[in-house]
């Protein structure tokens, strides 16, 4: 692909992003590409992200819609999709540049509310959509289905829907599988469920995914990739499925999936990569 415009997304509030995205504008402007800061545009050939996972959370919507692809330079803590170091990210860039790095086509969810009748429009996550509790006492009671198929009514803290991508967030935290980014999956993880044998389930990317709060019930919230949506009362229904729309995404070619997963997860310990050229 030939880039000849490129979006700076930085951090809010991060002198460090503010500042690598000074020193960035002239190195692109060096090699005849025009740049422009905490913007963007659908006559754009590629968005930087200077910052953490939050950061491309962010934007992943407007980059799917606009079909704009991203490259993470981390600046943050775990860095999962901000997975470019500070220090590669010349050497990474010259390898967009050259045609070098693959762009992976990561899965995003999309989601909606049923209210007395009215739908709410849709709002979309890249990693996961969550059905949470907030601070009331009682559990949440969510009868959940996929297509017509009652899964069952979980009484938890509440629930999260990921997609692979988002298994290494929220859903890892509460004991649900990583699933590879590169799978067609939807994951349905309960938030400290009140039954033990409450497990994750992993379903296909096709399934329309519905849970409904129950009539006796306090409110709870929805929560899109981390950004409040809506509330939900008792009776509501809530709606996600796996969106038309995918986030491009430039992974880094000095490493692999699991090397990330060694590294951000700490397998193994300082062993963890002892068996890497075994074969």
């Amino acid at each position: 692909m030939e880039i000849r415009k490129v979006g700076i997304i930085c951090k809010k509030d991060s002198p460090a992003a503010l500042g690598m995205s000074k020193e960035l504008l002239p190195w692109l402007a060096g090699r005849g590409i025009s740049a422009e800061v905490d913007t963007i545009a659908d006559d754009m050939d590629l968005l930087i992200i200077l910052g953490g996972d939050g950061t491309l959370l962010h934007v992943a919507d407007q980059a799917s819609r606009l079909q704009v692809p991203v490259v993470g330079v981390n600046l943050g803590d775990l860095g999962f999709l901000t997975e470019v170091a500070v220090g590669e990210r010349y050497e990474v860039l010259e390898s967009i540049l050259a045609g070098q790095v693959v762009v992976e086509e990561r899965l995003m969810l999309k989601a909606r509310v049923h209210r007395n009748g009215e739908t709410a429009a849709w709002r979309y996550a890249l990693n996961d959509v969550v059905v949470s509790k907030g601070s009331a006492d009682r559990l949440a009671q969510l009868s959940t289905w996929a297509d017509q198929e009652y899964i069952t009514t979980y009484r938890a803290d509440g629930l999260i829907f990921s997609s692979p991508t988002g298994s290494t967030a929220y859903n890892l935290s509460a004991g649900g599988p990583i699933v590879n980014p590169a799978m067609e999956s939807i994951l349905v993880t309960p938030i400290c469920p009140f039954m033990l044998e409450s497990r994750p389930v992993l379903l296909p990317a096709a399934v329309c995914l519905t849970t409904r709060l129950a009539e006796q019930a306090n409110e709870v919230n929805v929560i899109v990739d981390g950004q409040p949506a809506w509330e939900m009362s008792a009776g509501d229904t809530l709606e996600v499925m796996a969106s038309e729309r995918k986030l491009r995404l430039f992974c880094s070619p000095q490493k692999d999936y699991f090397e990330i997963l060694r590294s951000k997860l700490n397998w193994g310990g300082r062993a963890g990569g002892a068996g890497k050229n075994k074969y």
